[in-house]
């Protein structure tokens, strides 16, 4: 079980921070497929942080930490080849409506690491495409159904 930390500091820092290459907001996870290619494409890239409970203008969403955590993990093992190193961490922040009501908010940091091998990810045909990052995007560069190929364009 994932025990929800308080960092009101790290989180600030994470809000400033523009979408690219090494972060990506994500109000909450609805395609295991889309966010497999941001894992490989991290992993291939630089590593990277994706944060989930948070709109892309930076308003906290919040999250169910169970939903979003069973979504990486099938992205993961569905559609990641081979399956890049990743952790969790789960943060916890209040917020206060304009009635002064305090709500707790969870915001689930999936943290990618740079990886010395290529991932792919594989759709539903088994068909595997290497992604890298590019500024704020998810690139394809290459499909191939031969992992060991190098891939073209890179």
């Amino acid at each position: 079980m994932l025990i929800p930390k308080k960092n009101e500091e790290f989180l600030k820092t994470l809000l400033k921070r523009n979408e690219g290459r090494i972060i990506d907001f994500k109000q909450s996870i609805t395609s295991a497929e889309k966010l497999a290619k941001t894992l490989v494409a991290f992993a291939n890239t630089e590593g990277g942080i994706i944060v989930v409970g948070v709109s892309d203008n930076k308003k906290i969403i919040g999250i169910d930490p169970g939903e979003e955590i069973y979504m990486v993990e099938k992205a993961i093992s569905e559609n990641c080849v081979p399956q890049p190193n990743f952790r969790f961490e789960l943060l916890e922040t209040m917020e206060i409506s304009e009635k002064h009501v305090e709500t707790e908010k969870l915001i689930l940091l999936v943290f990618v690491e740079k990886s010395n091998q290529k991932h792919f990810f594989k759709n539903q045909k088994g068909e595997k495409t290497y992604y890298r990052r590019l500024y704020d995007q998810t690139i394809p560069f290459s499909t191939c159904s031969d992992p060991s190929l190098p891939p073209t364009g890179n």
